[in-house]
């Protein structure tokens, strides 16, 4: 059995949601085993035990791990002989389970991949924060642009002073899919991103903008300060915003935007970020992921290409490489690359060694809520008709 880790064996892999209809569940089972570090083996894959044992065969699982619900698939698997249990757990439901299934999931003992946003609240953000601290768990969040190879390159460069002060992030997220309400035609993905119950209490804002946040943060490492946010609802009467723009003062002095849509028309998922240095400026776009451009007065532009064989290429960015270059890399890569980093954590962890919990190179659980803690604070900037609000959370990371 090949395997890249250091345990002599696979990791094993369940999986919470990602039944018939989902999309994510399946982009976490795929980037999942990539590497050949992982295999999933059991699944509690929708809250409809029915539908829950129709989509094992969608992932090759086998009916007697194909289980009922979250809690029966813990209980019966922490009754398993330690070779034979599942290692960790990915969390790909909608948001208003994230909570549930990972306390249970910690509590059990198993590690967690979990995706964004971390919970439905920032109080249940912060209670699971606390749980696993107490653990000795791996918890992982699925920011997953984080683990594009240029932006890594691009965060590595920024943190060594290259860009010189950062003075400036401009950073968004547009699509275009919720410019008609797709969500009365009763289209799943569509429905649940704009319930309140299920999303929380940011629709667009929530899903998407939570990534431009992020990306801004992981890519330099500015601490936050405050927030001035607008949200909007151009399809009423849905219930949460399909659009938003938010301004943020770094601690440094520096000024950032965050601009989210759903309703642009012709935008599919055109992330895109800008980060202005006294020294240089870079610039990355997610549709077009293998190049990043830096500019400097007076000098030609360059385009960075994602080539892990070029001299300019830091180690982190070239570790985060599988393919030479002009073989375009993207989407599941970026996604491998965050379980991978987890991965590591999880073999140090099986091995009775100690890990990293705060500054990993995977987004973990101090990102997450700090997610949350942009949602809540942008929503209620915004209720208060773009009043400026805290933003830096005690657990925030540089």
């Amino acid at each position: 059995m090949a395997t890249n880790g250091t345990l002599g064996r696979k990791l094993r892999m369940g999986i919470v949601g990602g039944g018939q209809g989902s999309f994510i569940g399946r982009v976490h089972v795929t980037a999942a085993v990539l590497d050949n570090r992982a295999s999933l083996v059991a699944g509690a894959l929708s809250s409809d035990p029915e539908r829950a044992k129709a989509s094992a065969a969608d992932y090759d699982i086998d009916l007697s791990r194909a289980y009922g619900s979250y809690q029966e698939m813990f209980d019966r698997e922490r009754a398993l002989p330690a070779d034979k249990r599942i290692d960790f757990v990915s969390i790909a439901t909608p948001n208003h389970m994230h909570f549930p299934v990972a306390k249970a999931a910690v509590e059990a003992g198993f590690h967690c991949v979990c995706d964004k946003p971390l919970t439905l609240t920032l109080k249940e953000a912060e209670d699971l924060a606390a749980i696993v601290k107490q653990s000795n768990v791996v918890f992982a969040v699925t920011h997953n642009y984080t683990g594009y190879p240029l932006v890594r390159q691009a965060r590595e460069m920024v943190l060594s002073g290259e860009l010189g002060e950062i003075q400036a992030i401009r950073a968004e997220y547009i699509q275009g899919w919720l410019r008609s309400r797709l969500e009365s035609e009763g289209q799943k993905q569509a429905a649940w991103r704009t319930d309140p119950t299920k999303s929380g209490a940011a629709g667009c804002f929530g899903d998407i903008g939570t990534h431009a946040y992020n990306l801004g943060r992981s890519m330099t490492g500015l601490l936050p300060d405050k927030i001035s946010a607008h949200l909007k609802i151009f399809e009423p009467p849905r219930p949460l915003d399909d659009y938003g723009h938010a301004v943020i003062r770094y601690e440094n002095g520096a000024l950032g935007t965050v601009t989210a849509s759903q309703i642009s028309h012709g935008r599919e998922n055109d992330v895109r970020i800008q980060i202005d240095g006294t020294k240089a400026s870079l610039e990355w776009h997610q549709e077009n992921p293998n190049q990043l451009f830096v500019r400097r007065n007076g000098h030609p532009h360059a385009i960075y290409t994602r080539d892990p064989n070029a001299p300019y290429t830091l180690p982190l960015a070239k570790a985060s490489c599988r393919l030479p270059s002009g073989h375009p890399e993207a989407f599941f890569e970026a996604f491998a690359n965050v379980y991978r980093a987890a991965y590591d954590a999880m073999e140090l962890a099986a091995a009775g060694k100690p890990f990293e919990r705060v500054n990993t190179v995977y987004p973990n659980i101090c990102d997450g809520v700090e997610g949350m803690y942009f949602i809540e604070q942008s929503v209620a900037s915004s209720k208060a008709d773009g009043a400026w609000l805290p933003l830096k959370h005690p657990l925030a990371r540089r």
